[in-house]
């Protein structure tokens, strides 16, 4: 036992020695399971005698397998036979009372009234002390006060939910959540470096790319540092940390502090560098080369500004009393199979079963549906299938007959499932469709037991679903009857986004009143049984199925490991890395396919993976691959075990790579079974060390709550944990932006409502809105507020004359705000298209993966001035877009100049710019930056299938700098996406781009196209060496998304894209051809273009305003 003792020396929750963790308890669970019968326990009482001053206790010898809810039944009735305080234990139910026990200074709560006594934490814990006699203390439960009630309900409006509302839940799934959620808050608010957390650095860790390295002369860069009077330029090394960048300034104003306004007391220590005009530091233990703004102006060639200030109060960041106790890690957890077996017991003491211990078939017995109001046709006829999946695996499917569709539907049957109750997985989903068919003329009749009749195969469509986990989120299998309310399967002119990620979920619909229920009876039994978290394994058995593997297996082995993502897998192949699971285990590149092959539904296999993942360090070993840890966290993987194994793999991303995958990472979060995953705690623990993380986790989460009624309740209660821990400063942040965008959605809406339908925008609507918002300005918009899309700017007043609506159907703001902050150096306004009535999710998808692609490229040293422009989905159809300086639309140069026939001449964009640039120099400079940003954008949108676009949705920079917007109509509008028709193109390289780059005709070349096609395959090889990832980016971005986009051909599109299972020559070779049919058919764009003109079809048209 020793080594318990030192082990317990650590904090509370082992965070990252899971494994060990495991093991120890496995070590001492299995020992003891005969002497565990009794186990003493001294209860300390709420109430106390008149005689002595104390508290009543009671000593108790408890059964071990008793559960809580019985062992404090035990110990009122004692305390009732004893006859201590009548007035209170004769009143009162022992659920007056909760349980608490001390650990390490900190109070923990028993909490799960349905947990086995022996396997508590507490009994651990003590065990480990060697306690003979441990004590819980019996407390009247905490009624909260006035100020936590005023406190949540702040909460629940930023939340934009109320996290506390439990009238749509099954069971207490949604509660125990956010209470075992407040150990890893508690874990990282102990940890987190105030200082740190309050300034925030933005650094990257990759290493300085070379087309950056090649502006810098001889390792050393200026900075102009300014303080309140006057500024400072120096020069100093880029491998400096900021504190030495410090040094180095106050050594070089030593002789004119005075001047400076610098005081002789103070020294470099009592200041920090900021950035102008920005809510950035430059701060920490990093080379200023590493920090992302200093990159940011090396690439523009910009000055780098900063400002001496004294550090923020780490105060600011105070974090609300937490009142609740601790729930600790093993609450829920169900005890090993030697715990729970019915073998070789005395059944007088058998309190709960184990689900191993189940023999039987799984039945559900389908007892009827129900709806308010039927759907218009009615001449149909209904029938229930019932499924059980585990990620996408079926593992067993049977149906009902089918009957006319009416409001109430009967069928009072058993079907039973060709699976094994102890088969049953954690995670494992009974999924529940109504589905409709026409009724047909009696033909070919079978006949079936409750003697209704079924047709031959007719076409049946899907109306309503609903989900059901058939293991809790406390290990235990469900019984009795359930009475689910299903969604409605979206109509053929509703949005269809999300609709396979939905179909995942465990949630029910709230709206009770006019959904279809369903009304289900599962197999009930005396006990509760328990999915056993573990089995002791036989000696000698797990050294068995060490098979040499044969050469011309190996050959086939690795042929199956190199495929790509969406490779199906036929049953053979599944067959050969089962059989050789011990070779996967080497090679962490083929767990997704071998974890694609298990089988799930069998409790032997499940049993076996666990064993093999458990004591294989391969995984952890090896180089961090995001795409493979994505490919763990798809919709496929259901398994705790995997996907607690895959964000291990995640723990070590810095914060930059954090931030560039967070938007994948929460959608993610759908494919989780239960609310509480390790997936979900590594957001919560990284956003509580960043606030720049945190910023976007809760606009992320926010826009989805929103939106998504299916994940409301799981997104709401993450970012609750997340809001109760990220500190003052973040909370009143917070509370500015939700109330400008409430209040500028209040606008839109209003100026929609006034000129519906019409496309152009009246003088009289523009004064309308400037009044509008004048009128706000004066009666209480905050006076400042972080920008959603970018936490580093902070926006004032609005400039109310500079301010219109835009001639677009959805009548879009466009706005304009001072700049907040006193040490701007610019005098620009920030600007921002407040939209309302676009879902802007998908556009941020598409912009994600743009950022993503930019970074793969800066690693292979190219810089394709990508513009991925600020865009971020606020709440339901509602966001904000970033207005990109001096840039306008290809539409309008061509119509400003010469009209509609504007689209056939080929030299407008290329006057354009000449017009634009002051000298030949700077035009050079533009043209460079076309053909770079020309070519990024023709592989980006040819890669992700958007490619083909018109002159509306095409920008350009001032400087040269071309950019696509307007991503989510291209891919609402399906019928325009993916895969390349006769009269398409794959991307947009018309004649007058030709032009800028200096080539005319077909054939001809010049120096800049060959620069254009150079680095077009440079760029598209780079991407290829990324395809798994890109890959399962895609495939995710479809399933949680985009509209009809979702079938396996759809998915299929990037394969073809990114050339899956080419040589680099083929690759090469598809990708010049490409340019080629866009030279060739350039003239057909540009004609779509000229007749998008002509007929001013202004739709999608943003940027013409009013």
């Amino acid at each position: 036992m020793e080594e318990h003792v030192s082990d317990d020396e650590q904090p509370v929750v082992f965070r990252e020695e899971n494994k060990r963790r495991r093991r120890k308890m496995k070590a001492f669970t299995s020992s003891s399971t005969i002497g565990m019968d009794q186990i003493a326990v001294e209860f300390v009482l709420p109430t106390t005698s008149k005689a002595r001053k104390n508290p009543d206790t009671l000593q108790l010898d408890v059964a071990g397998n008793c559960t809580v809810e019985q062992v404090k039944a035990q110990v009122w009735l004692k305390a009732v036979a004893t006859n201590l305080c009548p007035e209170f234990y004769q009143k009162y139910t022992p659920d007056h009372c909760i349980l608490l026990y001390q650990k390490k200074g900190n109070w923990c709560e028993i909490y799960d009234k349905h947990q086995v006594f022996q396997t508590l934490d507490c009994i651990r814990y003590w065990k480990a002390l060697k306690r003979d006699l441990g004590k819980i203390h019996l407390v009247n439960r905490p009624q909260p006060t006035e100020e936590s009630v005023q406190y949540q309900k702040y909460l629940n409006y930023l939340i934009g939910y109320d996290v506390t509302d439990v009238s749509n839940v099954h069971d207490d799934e949604l509660e125990f959540t956010r209470r075992k959620l407040l150990t890893p808050r508690k874990n990282e608010l102990s940890d987190r470096d105030a200082k740190l957390y309050s300034m925030d650095p933005l650094v990257t860790t990759k290493p300085l790319p070379e087309y950056l390295l090649s502006k810098i002369s001889n390792n050393h860069i200026l900075l102009v540092i300014h303080t309140s009077t006057s500024s400072q330029t120096i020069k100093v090394s880029i491998d400096d940390t900021p504190v030495q960048v410090l040094q180095c300034f106050f050594t070089k104003i030593a002789k004119k502090r005075a001047l400076l306004g610098i005081s002789e007391e103070v020294s470099e220590a009592d200041f920090v560098l900021r950035v102008c005009g920005r809510e950035e530091f430059i701060y920490g233990n990093h080379a200023i080369k590493d920090f992302h703004w200093v990159r940011q102006c090396l690439k523009n060639n910009d000055e780098i500004h900063l400002v001496l200030e004294s550090p923020p109060d780490p105060e600011q960041d105070v974090v609300h009393k937490e009142d609740w106790s601790l729930v600790d890690d093993c609450t829920g957890v169900a005890g090993s199979h030697e715990q729970l077996t019915i073998d070789e017991k005395d059944h007088e003491k058998v309190f709960t079963i184990s689900l191993w211990d189940c023999n039987r078939k799984f039945r559900v017995k389908v007892l009827g549906i129900d709806i308010p109001t039927l759907p218009r046709n009615s001449e149909l006829i209904v029938f229930v299938e019932a499924s059980i999946f585990h990620g996408q695996q079926l593992l067993a499917q049977e149906r009902t007959s089918s009957k006319p569709f009416t409001e109430e539907v009967l069928w009072n049957t058993w079907l039973e499932f060709g699976i094994k109750m102890k088969d049953l997985p954690k995670g494992a989903r009974l999924s529940l469709q109504v589905s409709c068919g026409k009724a047909q003329a009696q033909t070919s009749k079978t006949t079936y037991p409750d003697g209704s009749s079924h047709e031959g195969k007719s076409k049946s469509r899907l109306l309503y679903y609903v989900n059901l986990l058939l293991v809790d989120h406390r290990w235990l299998l469900r019984q009795g009857e359930y009475i689910l309310h299903m969604w409605k399967m979206p109509e053929k002119s509703e949005d269809h986004g999300s609709v396979n990620a939905d179909k995942l979920t465990s949630a029910t619909n709230p709206d009770k009143t006019s959904s279809m229920a369903i009304a289900i009876m599962l197999d009930k039994y005396c006990y509760p049984i328990a999915l056993p978290k573990s089995r002791e394994v036989p000696e000698g058995e797990s050294e068995r199925g060490q098979r040499e593997m044969p050469n011309h297996l190996r050959k086939q082995f690795d042929q199956i490991v190199a495929t790509d993502p969406l490779y199906p897998l036929s049953p053979e192949d599944k067959e050969l890395l089962w059989h050789f699971k011990q070779e996967c285990m080497k090679l962490p590149k083929a767990y997704p396919k071998f974890l694609g092959s298990v089988k799930w539904g069998k409790q032997e296999a499940v049993t076996a993976t666990h064993r093999l993942l458990e004591r294989s360090d391969t995984w952890d070993r090896s180089a961090l691959d995001v795409g493979l840890a994505m490919q763990l966290l798809d919709c496929h993987f259901s398994d705790a075990n995997v996907r607690t194994m895959a964000v291990r793999k995640l723990e070590t991303l810095a914060d930059d790579d954090v931030l560039r995958y967070l938007l994948q990472l929460v959608q993610a979060v759908k494919f989780e079974p239960y609310h509480d995953s390790a997936l979900a705690r590594f957001l919560l623990k990284r956003a509580l060390r960043s606030k720049r993380i945190g910023h976007f986790l809760f606009w992320f989460l926010r826009s989805e709550i929103a939106q998504s009624m299916h994940y409301q309740q799981r997104y709401a209660i993450i970012l609750e944990a997340y809001l109760r821990g990220c500190g003052d400063a973040m909370l009143q942040d917070f509370r500015k932006q939700v109330e400008m965008t409430e209040a500028l959605q209040k606008v839109t809406r209003e100026i929609k409502a006034m000129s519906a339908e019409k496309y152009d925008v009246s003088v009289q609507v523009v004064f309308q809105l400037r009044q509008k918002l004048e009128n706000l300005q004066t009666s209480g918009l905050p006076e400042n507020f972080k920008v959603p899309y970018d936490p580093g700017l902070r926006a004032g007043a609005l400039v109310i004359e500079q301010c219109k609506v835009m001639a677009s159907k959805k009548k879009p703001l466009w706005l304009q705000f001072k700049r907040a902050d006193p040490t701007t150096l610019s005098s620009d306004t920030i600007g921002i298209i407040f939209k309302d009535g676009d879902d802007l999710r998908q556009d941020m998808l598409i912009l994600q993966i743009l950022l993503i692609m930019e970074s793969i490229w800066e690693a292979e040293s190219l810089d394709l001035s990508l513009l991925p422009y600020g865009c971020i989905s606020t709440g339901n159809k509602i966001g904000m877009i970033e207005i990109v300086k001096d840039a306008t639309t290809i539409a309008n140069i061509q119509q400003s100049t010469v009209g509609n026939t504007g689209a056939f001449k080929d030299e407008i964009l290329n006057q354009w710019l000449r017009d634009k640039c002051l000298t030949e120099d700077k035009f050079q400079q533009a043209v460079e930056r076309f053909v770079y940003s020309c070519a990024g954008y023709c592989v980006a949108t040819y890669v992700l299938g958007i490619g083909d676009r018109h002159n509306d949705n095409i920008m350009i920079t001032e400087t040269g700098n071309l950019f696509h917007i307007d991503f989510g109509h291209i891919l609402g509008n399906y019928k325009s996406f993916l895969g390349i028709s006769k009269e398409r193109v794959p991307f947009v390289l018309t004649p007058d781009f030709l032009y800028v780059m200096a080539t005319t005709g077909k054939k001809s070349s010049s120096p800049h196209f060959q620069k254009f096609q150079d680095v077009c395959v440079k760029a598209y090889l780079a991407l290829r060496h990324h395809t798994n990832l890109l890959i399962i980016l895609f495939s995710m971005m479809l399933m949680t998304g985009m509209p009809q986009l979702t079938s396996k051909e759809d998915i299929e599109y990037i394969r073809e894209a990114l050339t899956v299972g080419r040589s680099e020559e083929e690759a090469q070779r598809h990708f010049l051809d490409q340019i080629e049919i866009c030279r060739d058919k350039g003239w057909t764009v540009q004609f779509n273009w000229f007749l998008h003109l002509v007929l001013g079809i202004k739709q999608g048209v943003e940027k013409r305003s009013a």
